[in-house]
């Protein structure tokens, strides 16, 4: 005959966990005074628990008569998921210690592509090594939407790209790494075997270059570099990703300034060169960044902080 759930008992929305380890030593006895004896409690006791739990639940969990007590189809199915429930309650204090110290817990971080060529792996594979109990969660985006993102609280701290000493206004800011830009040019241009390389090379030369929207302090920074030298540069094309910039500049359609990083991507048809500036010029350089907002940065954070070079 099917159990059928009291019409006229609401299951509460929680059930202390006392009622559950209860439950698990009757289940694991099959005998009432050898699980009261156990929990270190007299029998009536637990024989009210394990009818309160029942009336909670709207079904009952043991068959019982003078001789025997044996567990319902439904107690025999709530046996694992009880004692996986104790399991977890019981290990929550740990976790919470360790999530205290950063040795536990979620960490969201968000990245430029240009860290993924070759220190975001390492950092992230030694990262993980060392606190593997720190559940990383990475998201690719570019610098505006890593921004936006960081202001909503949806992610907690990200990498960005951007030109020497510029620091996101209400951002905190741990500079990780500077480098050059390069130039990427088509395989198939005399820019790719010509001997030096010069700023007057290029002043004919159209560019592919990102949006200034997602990476303004360095598209301005580039800009200025021509404008110096009296030069308005024009761009052929706007791409978002370093690697949809290389490999539109192996179409031919223009040179690119990239990152020095970017040389990890080696993408058949494109050649990087330095360039060779005249006295009182300049190449600008970019600098990656770990930005969060201030106060409120977590304890695993905290220790990835720590934990990546500055």
């Amino acid at each position: 005959m099917k159990e059928q759930p009291s019409k006229d008992v609401r299951t509460p929305h929680l059930i202390e966990l006392r009622l559950w380890r209860q439950f698990i030593a009757v289940a694991e006895e099959l005998h009432f005074s050898r699980a009261a004896q156990r929990l270190n409690m007299t029998q009536p006791p637990l024989t009210q628990a394990i009818a309160q739990l029942e009336t909670a639940l709207g079904l009952r969990l043991f068959d019982r008569t003078k001789r025997s007590v044996q567990l319902t189809a439904a107690g025999a199915a709530l046996v694992p998921e009880a004692r996986d429930l104790l399991a977890r309650a019981g290990a929550l204090p740990v976790f919470a210690r360790a999530s205290a110290d950063g040795e536990a817990g979620r960490l969201r971080l968000a990245f430029v592509s240009t860290v993924g060529f070759d220190v975001l792996p390492r950092w992230i594979r030694a990262f993980r090594e060392q606190h593997p109990k720190v559940q990383l969660e990475l998201l690719e985006a570019t610098g505006d939407v890593q921004l936006e993102a960081i202001g909503r609280g949806e992610i907690d701290a990200g990498f960005i790209l951007h030109s020497p000493g510029f620091s996101p206004p209400g951002l905190a800011c741990q500079l990780i790494a500077r480098e050059s830009l390069v130039l990427a040019v088509s395989g198939q241009s005399e820019l790719a075997t010509s001997g030096t390389l010069t700023l007057k090379n290029l002043f004919d030369q159209p560019l592919v270059m990102f949006p200034r929207r997602i990476l303004p302090s360095l598209y301005d920074a580039i800009f200025a570099m021509y404008h110096a030298a009296g030069y308005l540069p024009g761009v052929a094309q706007e791409a978002i990703q370093m690697q949809t910039i290389v490999n539109l500049v192996s179409a031919g359609i223009g040179v690119a300034w990239v990152p020095d990083s970017v040389r990890q991507f080696q993408r058949p048809g494109v050649v990087y060169r330095k360039v060779s500036v005249a006295k009182g010029q300049g190449i600008p350089g970019c600098e990656t960044s770990l930005v969060w907002r201030p106060g409120v940065a977590s304890p695993a954070l905290q220790r990835f902080m720590a934990f990546a070079p500055s």
